[in-house]
């Protein structure tokens, strides 16, 4: 009997690239941590190498199963904070995946 977790790993692009909106980012990011229950942990990575591949900002959200992640999509304290992301971001791309615990 394997337990599985699934991991939501982001790349985000910002439109302004700044240490100031980078920080906002990964404090708003951060802000959830506790706060959503199937949550089951969060990490945000801030890029410092600039160059012309990377992206600005990571996210690695882990948790117990597809349906928490779906949960954590509609979660009330998700959304704003996506929504001010998604206000910043030029672009991002993302990578859904079960991993064994």
């Amino acid at each position: 009997n394997r337990a599985y977790m699934v991991k939501h790993i982001v790349l985000y692009f910002l439109k302004d690239k700044s240490p100031e909106t980078k920080n906002q980012i990964k404090s708003r990011f951060m802000s959830m941590k506790g706060k959503i229950d199937c949550l089951r942990d969060i990490e945000v990575g801030v890029d410092f190498l600039g160059s012309q591949r990377s992206a600005d900002i990571s996210l690695t959200c882990l948790f117990d199963s597809r349906e928490d992640m779906e949960k954590y999509a509609v979660h009330p304290v998700h959304l704003p904070v996506k929504e001010y992301v998604l206000s910043v971001c030029e672009k991002s791309i993302s990578c859904d995946y079960e991993t064994e615990e």
